[in-house]
């Protein structure tokens, strides 16, 4: 167990072009969303365990020898590589939740303990330790926040357990870890969602792992190695939504319309390649025009999305607001309400911005001005955190 305090932060996830086609075989790209998940470890003293969520107001506290005993039934020896029903059961009953229970806080808890047994279940006895999980990153909008959740809690339970690094060079604000220590975490990150959703395809903890930009296809993903950060500004309508009704509506139209719905689809794949194309020349040297056509291809896709039946009145809200401040929008995720991006060119003034935000706020929605293509997940100093933060770390 570490001697002093660990804190630990991994980003969200917009999906940049791709969504619905990707359940298709089509491509899709996944951006690292600088809105973060932030996790404070550090060891205690009195046999105890302390989890606090200050994000949905809940905290658990454990006793070490209920939690060792609840190994002995619950780990066996061998390289857990999915969570059973039986092992996610006996832990809604240990935690005190109803068989089926499936909020929030349940699923939260079931995750942490999961990883907390199954990553420490070498130490003897298993480790006191007080963790606080706080985020920017608002719950169930598709930003990836149950992922970010995950890989915050793999590399500070692996880090704690010495299995990688737990400390900062000398006199550094931050760092990274190396190749192989974050496949170690994303694979441990991949089970704490699993727990979660079930049978997730491994995209959201893997662009919080690895952060920048991902390309993903059958099942295969792929590291974006030079991308450009981008401006946006990433609106919640604030609307729900079924990822499961809104899938299979589109599976629906491609039963019954296929010679109009695989067009369609081929279609978004060519954006996605063509955006993938355009973000490498702008690695090496971006100019305005690139701009201009990611603003093309935002517009394109949203069309395509709305004629594939994923849209939703606020979607379209969004949309027309923030074209009459000259700016160009799409829906991110499953659609149906939930979250947009709008893309936010260099030189800008940021007078439009405020203006843009104002009137989207003036609509009901949440907006955030913030970047992708962001760091993944990484260690930090106390100094190198924003004040609010440490207060919310510091808080709970």
């Amino acid at each position: 167990m570490l001697p002093e305090a660990l804190l630990v932060s991994a980003p969200g996830k917009v999906i940049l072009h791709g969504e619905h086609a990707v359940v298709h075989g089509k491509i899709a790209l996944a951006e690292a969303l600088n809105l973060r998940t932030f996790l404070r470890i550090k060891p205690r003293k009195d046999e105890k365990v302390r989890l606090s969520l200050p994000n949905i107001g809940a905290e658990r506290d454990w006793d070490v020898s209920k939690l060792q005993l609840l190994r002995e039934a619950f780990v066996d020896s061998g390289e857990p590589t999915a969570p059973t029903p039986e092992q996610v059961e006996k832990l809604k009953v240990f935690v005190g939740f109803m068989t089926g229970s499936a909020d929030s806080e349940c699923l939260a808890l079931l995750a942490f303990l999961y990883l907390y047994l199954f990553i420490c279940r070498k130490q003897r006895p298993l480790p006191s330790m007080d963790i606080v999980v706080w985020s920017e990153l608002p719950t169930g909008a598709g930003l990836g926040s149950s992922a970010a959740y995950s890989v915050c809690l793999a590399a500070a339970l692996l880090a704690s357990c010495e299995e990688i690094t737990g400390h900062l060079r000398e006199g550094a604000a931050s760092g990274r870890w190396t190749e192989e220590e974050l496949k170690l975490i994303n694979r441990w990150a991949f089970l704490g969602e699993k727990v979660i959703h079930g049978n997730p395809s491994g995209v959201d903890n893997s662009i919080s792992t690895w952060g920048g930009a991902l390309r993903f296809q059958a099942g295969n993903i792929l590291s974006l190695q030079r991308i450009p950060v981008l401006r946006i500004l990433l609106t919640n309508t604030k609307v729900p939504r079924s990822t499961k009704a809104l899938v299979a509506g589109v599976k629906d139209k491609l039963v019954k319309f296929p010679e109009i719905m695989n067009p369609l689809l081929a279609s978004i794949n060519a954006i996605s390649q063509e955006c993938e194309r355009v973000l490498g020349v702008m690695a090496v040297a971006p100019a305005p025009e690139h701009y201009v056509v990611l603003e093309e291809l935002i517009d394109m896709n949203q069309h395509h999305l709305n004629a594939i039946g994923v849209g939703h009145a606020s979607l379209d809200r969004l949309c027309q607001v923030t074209a009459s401040h000259g700016l160009h929008s799409k829906l991110t995720g499953a659609g149906g309400g939930g979250c947009g991006f709008t893309l936010l060119r260099p030189g800008l003034e940021q007078s439009v911005v405020e203006a843009t935000k104002q009137a989207l706020i003036g609509c009901g929605f949440e907006c955030w001005e913030t970047t992708i293509g962001a760091p993944g997940v990484s260690l930090h100093s106390e100094s190198s955190l924003k004040a609010d933060v440490l207060q919310a770390l510091n808080s709970s």
